[in-house]
């Protein structure tokens, strides 16, 4: 089953993972010492993060490391470029709006 990348930052937990292995890479027991959750649950979140391609794993001895997948963040941000163009020029409307009534 393919999941969907924004399905999975919907998530409060994922997207605080995110944030968390953004720094370094992290085990799943690190992990877990972040939250008021088990390994395992902290492992299920790794694995919807995994199949959306926003983490990857790196196996160090016995221990498997997960550290964010840059490539696929840059998609989340091309997505969201066009939401902050409009933005922008709406701000850019209210600031001229502003200007124009303090002349006033």
């Amino acid at each position: 089953m393919r999941r969907d990348i924004f399905q999975a930052i919907a998530d409060p937990t994922r997207r605080a993972i995110i944030a968390l292995i953004a720094v370094h890479a992290m085990t799943p027991s690190a992990l877990a010492e972040h939250f008021d959750s088990t390994r395992q649950g902290i492992s299920k979140h790794l694995k919807i993060l995994t199949e959306c391609q926003l983490v990857k794993q790196e196996q160090q001895g016995r221990e498997i490391y997960y550290q964010l997948e840059i490539d696929k963040m840059k998609e989340i941000d091309n997505w969201l470029e066009q939401f902050r163009k409009v933005w922008e020029t709406r701000f850019q409307q209210l600031d001229d709006l502003l200007l124009t009534i303090n002349m006033k």
